[in-house]
Order: structure tokens, then sequence, then C-alpha cells
């Protein structure tokens, strides 16, 4: 073959890749509803096709679909393929990502999936393009998102999640389910920033999944989770885990150490500075030097293979359309840090596309 024919092809098979990622998602998405990975794993061993079929309560004529939507599954690393050789029947069993989607695995990791391909999640995509070409904002502000000008009919994404009970419950899972995971990284790979800490302000720390996991290895510590009222309404303080209703804009308890996990990148820069100001005021109070412990990205950390950089650059596209914030290098984190007062920084990057940035007063 023609040496430029094949390179057309290769750039057409490119293109064709990133068309139907999408559909790829969706059919995770399908997966998970259907309660596929719960229907495998609940089986002794490999499943076969018509035992799916019956334990997941589908019509039999669906059979030849589901096994379609299961080549893509495994093909996409979620299930293995088992072939005996006394027969010719296909059965699955779950790989380590595919363990992830069961909803009662502790580091669930659908939960997210789910969130981020919901409709009121995709559909401002579609209108991303009028967002560029629209002339609003002032200067070099831009005070809106493909989500507000869209789905959200003006509002912003937390104004949104406060008229959508159903979205919210989605939204609040997601968080809780993510922080398990991550809760249960930091508590090994980054002890060390939590060793000699007396007291700890989770902020924006929702039900409080990851005050409690750190509460658990640190029984000395008093942790504080602070949130909206709507969000801590009804939940109960235990043990050394306290909930405080509050805005973090407003005013944050006074501790020596102040966590932000996942919320920087929520936000603007301008809006960043008024948090991480509160932040110093609550770490520094009656002479104190405390810290502020951020779990975020640092985009390009060059430890990061070519694939975790390019799920940074897609979780950034993510808030600039949804959510109004962005994700950051290390650069822009510094100026972060230096507008608002800090002194000094240290990044740690044990949590894959995330990191623990430690920053001090």
């Amino acid at each position: 073959m023609d040496t430029n024919m094949s390179e057309l092809l290769q750039a057409q098979s490119h293109v064709w890749h990133h068309t139907f990622n999408f559909v790829t998602s969706m059919s995770i998405k399908c997966a998970i509803q259907l309660g596929l990975p719960e229907a495998v794993q609940a089986h002794s061993g490999p499943i076969s096709l018509p035992d799916l079929i019956s334990s997941m309560g589908l019509p039999p004529a669906k059979a030849p679909y589901l096994r379609r939507l299961l080549r893509l599954v495994a093909n996409s690393g979620f299930l293995s393929l088992h072939k005996q050789n006394d027969d010719d029947v296909e059965r699955y069993s779950l790989t380590p990502a595919g363990r992830l989607l069961l909803r009662d695995n502790p580091f669930n990791a659908g939960a997210l999936l789910l969130l981020v391909l919901d409709p009121v999640l995709v559909e401002p995509f579609h209108h991303m393009s009028a967002w560029f070409r629209s002339e609003e904002g002032d200067g070099d502000v831009v005070d809106t998102t493909p989500f507000s000008t869209s789905r959200g009919g003006g509002k912003m994404v937390w104004e949104y999640v406060a008229t959508d009970p159903e979205f919210s419950n989605l939204f609040n899972d997601a968080m809780a389910r993510d922080s398990g995971l991550i809760a249960e990284l930091v508590v090994k790979e980054g002890k060390a920033a939590f060793e000699g800490v007396g007291s700890l302000v989770d902020v924006a720390g929702g039900t409080g999944t990851m005050a409690k996991a750190i509460a658990e290895v640190f029984h000395e510590m008093t942790c504080t989770v602070l949130d909206l009222p709507h969000v801590v309404s009804g939940l109960v303080d235990g043990g050394n885990v306290k909930y405080v209703a509050g805005d973090m804009f407003e005013s944050i308890p006074a501790a020596d150490a102040v966590l932000l996990k996942w919320i920087m990148h929520d936000w603007s820069d301008e809006n960043c500075v008024k948090i991480l100001r509160k932040c110093r005021t609550a770490v520094t109070s009656d002479g104190k030097a405390g810290q502020v412990i951020i779990i975020d990205m640092v985009v390009g950390n060059q430890s990061l293979d070519e694939k975790l950089v390019g799920i940074q650059y897609a979780f950034d596209m993510e808030m600039m359309v949804c959510i109004s914030g962005k994700e950051r290098n290390e650069e822009e984190w510094a100026k972060l840090f230096l507008d608002a007062g800090f002194s000094n920084y240290h990044i740690n990057p044990i949590l894959g596309t995330r990191a623990l940035i430690q920053v001090y007063p």
C-alpha cells in the first residue's frame, strides 16, 4: 500500500477513535445501569451470556444485543473474556477496572461516570461553540459557562443542584465515592501531611467521607466538616467528627490544618484567592502556623504519562463548560498561593492524576 494512503487511513482511524469515544462511555453507563457488574460478580465463576440474561432479568430476545454490548465493554478493559477448550461458550469475569463499577465497592468509580454522563452535564457541550462566539463578560472576565447559558437557564451548577434533587443526589454520591478512594490513598501514602495535626477542617466536605477516614487513623485529631446548610442538614456528629453549616467565602473555623479536596478547580482564580485567604486566617489564628492541604490536579506534572495528562486536559474542559473553574499547572498554583499571602508550598504527586499539595503561611 502506498505510504501516503497508509498515513491517510491511520489519520482516519485516529479521527474515528475520538469520534466514537462517547459510544464507549455511554455503553459502560448502560452496563452500570443494567446491573451488569453485579450480575457478573455474583456468579461463582466466569458467567455465560444465557446466565447473564437470566440473572439480570432481561428478555431472552435481547441476548444477541447484550453480547454486542459485552464485546465492547470487554474490549474497553472492564470484562475478561474466557473460552474453555471443551466448548465454544463465551464467559465473562470482571477486571480490576470492572470491579470499580460495583455499587457496593467502597472505591466505586461508576458514580462519577454516571454524574459526568448525565444529560444535565452532557447537554452544555452541544452549546460550547455558540458560547465561544458570544460576546459577554467584562474585559478578560467571562462570568458565564455553556452550562449557565443552556441547561442551567442562567444558573451556575451550584445554583442548579439546589433545584434538582435527583441530580443533587447523583452529585453528592459521586463526590462521596471519590472521597472514599482518595481517603484510602491519602492516609496511606500521604499520612505524613497529617501527623501532628490536632484539628482539621474539611472545607466543602459534603457528607464527611474524607474527614471520617482521616479521623479513623488519627484518633486524637478533631475533624470538622464545613459545608452549606442544605448539605449538612440532618448529618449527625460522631466520634471526633462534627458538622458545621457555613460558607467558605464568609468564614472557616480556626484549625491546625484546612483540607480542600477537589474544591479549588471549581472556581476562578479570583474566588480561589478569596478561599485561600479565609484558609490562611483559619490556620494562623492565635499565632498558629498551620497549613492548608489541597487535593487537586497539577496539570502537566512531569511524573505523569501522556494518557494521564490527557485525562487532566479533559477534566479542564469539563470545568470550563460546566463549572466555571479550571485545572492548573504548578506555575498557576504558585501564583494563587502568593496572591493569597502564603510563603511556601510542597507538591506530592501520589494520587494519580491528582496531587497532595501542602501550603504554608
